[in-house]
């Protein structure tokens, strides 16, 4: 029996394509001690997500593994028949995914989706099943979990769900859990409270960890011993301490450069950080004269209203159907921007942030308030609420989602501008060329569809298409949460440097306080609907007042 929990060795995972082979893991060896948290640090593409699919066994054609051993307990794993490595699956080594609703079925309440994976290797009654599945869900502090036990998914937040998948994956006890960026797209404070969790889960029941993820802060939080991947081989790896803080490898020191917390607030991250040039806001190159309250937001509400058809409508008249309250997103928010400068919007999920900037933006009219732009009204004051102005433009969290996949990118950037006369259709072209290059990508990929960019790439188009308007005020709605951390450094840099040079104005939308503590000027912190705080970002930072934001900074995840 050796010492060693986990040992993996000279492991090999490739996938046939047209192109060739693609090496996903390739000469991998690490090891995994009892009670111990590895953190399998990398961007994507680097191989981690293939790690630990390769150790647990779900790797599919045209995907196998080449070569290597991977030994748990002295036990080899290579090689096991299907029927063998489902012993294994769930009982010995678990996996948490990146995506829970990825993973529970939404038409099956949870106790059934629990019960499912208990006898995938017990025998055990209802009654027992459900017990186990209660004591389970309270393992991971979900409140009430008698009730929440027969709720569906989709009655959950993002936070619980994520829970319930770290239950599902600690029913049977495994001696390895892989968790796959588990809290990637969850808010900071949900994120921190699954980090105590987890650490206090692993001391108490003695299970070992592998954490997979590109956030480094997060990695050193909650890890002990680093590994960092890249192309499919592990180029580091060492105590977290020590790793972070003299990293042997460029490529390590790479991801470091390129976090927001590392550099001053304003200066350019990573590879132009040798330029040693930070931002202010005196700094903007602003055509007229500066204009303080540009952007004013009065007395904004945002009720979203249930629409009930005929029945529902007869239903509720006659007291069968109870009716459903509106829904307050925004509740009488008033801020102002000034010209030239970049307020930071923050707050968790549900906050009413991304609310609030469509209806800066003219997506959404105001049920009450007002939202002027340079003096005049930003939509319409009607029930239809026709946008009045271009000079405010938007780009969204998921460039993917707001690009047309069956246009290609030169004609989505060339279609606002010639339908509101500010370029020809023979002009287009060129046109788009010029804020193709402004967002330094090549003119030539004007003819490419959204599917052949990257995520990085893809931003940049949807940063292009916004400015091809010619915008004055840009609203920016987590436009770097699901980056990687040196493409989310690319897009921070665009974004100073645009700044500089249009003179743009922007609101920058954000969960994650480090971005927007490099880019912004003034943070505005939004909670339940209403601004609970606004200041510099230097005094909310420095000295916040309310226990809200001093909650939310606490959250932030550091290397040190």
């Amino acid at each position: 029996m050796t010492a060693l929990l986990l040992e993996v060795t000279d492991l090999h995972t490739h996938f046939e394509a047209r192109a060739g082979t693609v090496k996903s893991v390739d000469g991998i060896s690490f090891h995994l001690e009892r009670g111990e948290i590895l953190g399998l640090v990398g961007e994507s593409g680097s191989g981690k997500s293939i790690t630990g699919f390769s150790l647990i066994g779900l790797i599919d054609k045209p995907g196998r593994i080449v070569q290597g051993s991977i030994k748990l307990e002295g036990r080899e794993l290579v090689g096991l028949s299907e029927v063998e490595l489902r012993k294994v699956r769930g009982r010995e080594i678990s996996m948490v995914f990146q995506d829970p609703m990825m993973t529970l079925n939404p038409v099956l309440t949870v106790l059934d989706q629990m019960t499912m994976a208990l006898r995938a290797h017990e025998s055990l009654s209802d009654a027992e099943a459900r017990i186990r599945c209660i004591e389970a869900l309270r393992q991971v502090r979900i409140v009430d979990p008698e009730q929440k036990v027969d709720f569906y998914p989709h009655q959950f937040s993002g936070g619980m769900r994520q829970r319930v998948a770290i239950a599902i994956a600690l029913l049977h006890k495994p001696k390895v859990v892989i968790a796959d960026e588990p809290t990637t797209a969850l808010d900071v404070s949900v994120q921190a409270e699954i980090l105590v969790e987890v650490k206090a889960l692993v001391a108490e029941l003695g299970i070992s960890m592998i954490w997979i993820s590109h956030d480094l802060a997060t990695v050193a939080s909650i890890s002990k011993r680093i590994a960092v991947m890249k192309s499919g081989k592990i180029v580091e790896t060492g105590p977290a301490a020590e790793v972070l803080r003299a990293p042997s490898h460029p490529y390590t020191q790479l991801l470091l450069d390129a976090l927001p917390s590392r550099a001053k607030p304003g200066q350019l991250l990573g590879a132009q950080a040798g330029e040693n040039e930070v931002f202010q806001a005196n700094d903007v190159t602003v055509a007229s004269e500066p204009y303080p309250e540009f952007v004013t937001v009065k007395g904004a509400v945002k009720r979203f209203e249930w629409k009930n058809g005929f029945w529902g409508r007869i239903g509720e008249r006659f007291g069968l159907v109870k009716q459903r309250k509106a829904v307050l997103a925004v509740n009488d928010v008033s801020l102002s921007i000034a010209r030239g400068e970049a307020l930071g919007l923050v707050g968790e999920s549900g906050s009413g942030k991304s609310t609030l900037g469509r209806m800066v933006c003219g997506i959404y009219r105001p049920s009450e308030g007002e939202i002027r732009l340079a003096g005049a009204p930003v939509m319409l004051d009607s029930q239809q609420g026709r946008k009045l102005t271009t000079k405010v433009q938007m780009i969204f969290q998921d460039p993917f989602a707001s690009l047309d996949p069956r246009r290609t990118i030169g004609q989505s950037i060339a279609e606002g501008p010639i339908a509101h006369g500010l370029t020809t259709r023979a002009g287009a072209r060129s046109y788009v060329a010029r804020w193709l290059e402004a967002v330094s990508l090549d003119p030539a990929v004007a003819d490419r569809y959204p599917h052949q960019f990257s995520g990085g790439q893809r931003q940049r188009v949807a940063i292009a298409r916004a400015l091809a308007m010619r915008p004055e005020v840009i609203v920016c709605d987590e436009p770097v949460a699901s980056l990687d951390v040196s493409i989310q450094a690319q897009i921070l840099n665009l974004l100073l440097t645009l700044r500089k040079e249009l003179g743009l104005t922007l609101l920058f939308i954000s969960h994650d306080l480090s971005v927007v503590r490099h880019l912004c000027d003034r943070v505005a912190v939004m909670y339940r609907g209403r601004i609970v705080e606004e200041g510099t970002a230097e005094d909310i930072f420095n000295a916040p007042q309310d226990a809200y934001t001093k909650m939310l900074l606490e959250a932030i995840p550091r290397l040190a």
